[in-house]
């Protein structure tokens, strides 16, 4: 996307700013547009990925399952500042910024305790024909 005067508008470093991202998962094409459009890497949007294959899109809350997934994983640290992002159809946006307090202790409980070794999946690429 060109700027009225033809030049690409500036992007921050979003990753110099947060540890993690909680991406609403609408789907497939919304994760892979915000990475694109953020410069982020895969692991930043490995959460949101595993949240919509794991249990489809469940809309706002997608967030929670994200974070919690982090969690499961182990690598919610003390400081680390986790940016959650989420949006609706229309010009509906919503954002929170969260700062771990205390290093999180893998739950034995929760939404992937019973399948977080198993975690990341393989989703392939869609084939354009």
């Amino acid at each position: 996307m060109l700027s009225s005067k033809g030049k690409k508008p500036y992007v921050p470093d979003f990753k110099k700013a947060f540890e993690h991202f909680c991406i609403y998962a609408g789907g497939r094409a919304v994760i892979d547009e915000l990475k694109k459009s953020l410069r982020l890497t895969e692991e930043h949007v490995e959460a949101s990925r595993m949240a919509l294959h794991r249990f489809g899109n469940t809309s706002s809350s997608s967030l929670w399952y994200e974070l919690s997934y982090i969690e499961a994983k182990g690598r919610m640290k003390k400081g680390d500042r986790v940016w959650q992002i989420g949006f609706v159809s229309g010009f509906k946006c919503n954002s929170a910024v969260w700062k771990c307090n205390r290093t999180i202790e893998t739950p034995v409980d929760g939404p992937w305790a019973d399948c977080i070794d198993k975690y990341p999946v393989c989703i392939p690429e869609i084939v354009k024909v």
